[in-house]
């Protein structure tokens, strides 16, 4: 009897443990200003390793704006 309540609890303290670490890793995802942090780090990692694609981005954003901004005068 006293195996089956050991196994038992051993398994509801596996069980609450892994409830928690689930718990905790829907808090993370949604914690926004954590999550931007961890975006903008990655970021920050990927411009120092490969700047090219973002600086074609940021091209390609100014393009955009700017034709937004050319578009809106020209109907005045």
């Amino acid at each position: 009897m006293t195996d089956q309540h050991d196994d038992l609890a051993d398994r509801v303290a596996a069980t609450r443990a892994q409830l928690f670490d689930t718990l905790d890793a829907i808090e993370d995802k949604l914690n926004l200003p954590k999550q931007l942090g961890i975006a903008a780090s990655k970021v920050k990692r990927g411009i120092d390793e490969n700047p090219v694609p973002y600086l074609a981005g940021l091209a390609a954003g100014v393009a955009v704006v700017g034709g937004i901004v050319v578009a809106v005068l020209r109907r005045r």
